[in-house]
């Protein structure tokens, strides 16, 4: 789903190939777009949250190995 709003008076909705206009939808379908951005928003915000935890674990995990290499 894409929102192309080069017209801010008449913004237009792509989904699943097919243009509609946003103002010519009904309050429902408006509401479900809000709904469909929104649950986007929070699956993009968790991916990034998993890749910086990610991140986090495989330094804690070098910084162990070094602490390791130590006791040797």
């Amino acid at each position: 789903m894409s929102k192309n709003t080069n017209d801010s008076a008449n913004p237009v909705l792509t989904f699943e190939g097919k243009k509609y206009l946003i103002n010519e939808l009904s309050n429902e379908i408006k509401e479900s777009i809000k709904i469909l951005q929104i649950a986007e928003t929070q699956v993009q915000m968790h991916q990034d949250t998993l890749k910086l935890l990610s991140i986090s674990r495989n330094s804690i995990a070098n910084q162990l190995k070094e602490q390791l290499k130590n006791l040797e």
